[in-house]
């Protein structure tokens, strides 16, 4: 059965790659010799990278052609949302249902590192690799337009504020326009009767010229205002092959809004089965046993993972997954060897075998 959950993150987070908490585990008299311990359930963290646009007109938008020549002035209010990135990171989360009990003979100081979720990531050895940290996008707040800035307040005269009359508003404002670009102009060209005594003053005052023009064509071109959000949703993948799964939905008021909110545009995720694992044969291709007092390890299988956004593939990746294989078993013996004892390092977001060797 497929699981899926949504946390919302403030910014980039290293999910499924950040430094894990261990505690090494011996077997003693203490624990009868015997650690419990459980093998992985693979999750897959979805971050998804959305990027909002809100645009509005301006107060004088019908006079945007007429007064300034502005084509393409915004005539109505809209939102808009899409899909700008996608990061898939699987995870390992313990299953409870794929308990073990790991029993060695006292006197041979074997030892077992568990990470935080009781599942093991060596045997033997303190030595265990570094994960390598996951970058993630960071949420955007949106800019100022330049009707929210200080400059649109230094920019609206009082004429046009007492006007009553929208037209000659409007016909104020473009003045007003007309004499910032004279103003910048004489500043540019060193003809302005009262010139700022140095450089840095004189970049100072072109930029509020600028921005003050900036609010006023706004007033007539409408302003256009973007942003971006990061959300994580939590995937736990099933043992079959998934078509359009509604992993969530985009709404472009809302942003980011659950499967069953019909606000929104569906998100939705693929995947095809790549392989599974399979218990190892022996030369005569049949299914090796168990092995006595076994320790567990799982054989993962491999899939196809997509997320597809308004008829687009977004992100396709090949994950490796827990659950699409077996659990088997290495000799308990190999690891109380006292000559030449064996150390195993595990994966913990796929249970799988990474290195097996005899420690020097």
């Amino acid at each position: 059965m497929r699981k899926i959950s949504i946390l919302l993150l403030a910014g980039a987070c290293a999910l499924g790659a950040a430094a894990q908490t261990t505690t090494k585990m011996t077997a003693a008299k203490a624990n009868d010799y015997g650690l419990v311990y459980c093998l992985p359930t693979t999750v897959l963290d979805i971050t998804i990278e959305t990027e909002m646009t809100e645009k509005k007109p301006g107060q004088f938008y019908n006079y945007a052609r007429r007064n300034l020549g502005i084509e393409d002035a915004i005539l109505q209010e809209s939102y808009d949302a899409r899909v700008k990135s996608v990061t898939i990171v699987p995870r390992g989360e313990a299953n409870k249902d794929n308990e073990w009990l790991m029993s060695f003979k006292g006197g041979v100081g074997t030892y077992v590192i568990l990470n935080g979720d009781n599942v093991p990531v060596a045997i033997n050895t303190e030595d265990i690799p570094a994960q390598k940290a996951v970058e993630l996008p960071k949420a955007k707040a949106a800019e100022p337009t330049p009707l929210e800035t200080d400059a649109a307040r230094q920019a609206i005269t009082q004429d046009m504020t007492m006007s009553s009359s929208q037209a000659k508003q409007a016909q104020l404002a473009t003045e007003r326009i007309f004499e910032l670009r004279e103003s910048r102009n004489d500043l540019i060209s060193g003809q302005a009767d009262n010139m700022p005594p140095d450089g840095k003053a004189l970049q100072l005052a072109l930029d509020n010229l600028s921005a003050q023009e900036a609010a006023l064509t706004a007033m007539f071109a409408g302003t256009t205002k973007t942003w971006t959000e990061v959300n994580t949703l939590v995937y736990t993948p099933g043992d079959e092959n998934v078509k359009n799964f509604v992993l969530a939905r985009l709404s472009p008021i809302d942003g980011l809004v659950d499967a069953s909110d019909l606000s929104g545009t569906p998100i939705y995720l693929n995947m095809e089965i790549l392989s599974k694992g399979e218990i190892p044969t022996d030369e005569k291709g049949r299914e090796k046993a168990f092995p006595s007092g076994g320790v567990a390890y799982q054989i993962p299988g491999t899939a196809q993972v997509s997320i597809n956004y308004n008829g687009s593939t977004v992100k396709s990746d090949q994950v490796t997954l827990a659950q699409l294989g077996v659990t088997y078993g290495l000799d308990p013996k190999i690891f109380i060897d006292k000559k030449a004892p064996a150390f195993v390092l595990l994966n913990p977001t796929t249970g799988a075998i990474t290195t097996l060797g005899i420690k020097e």
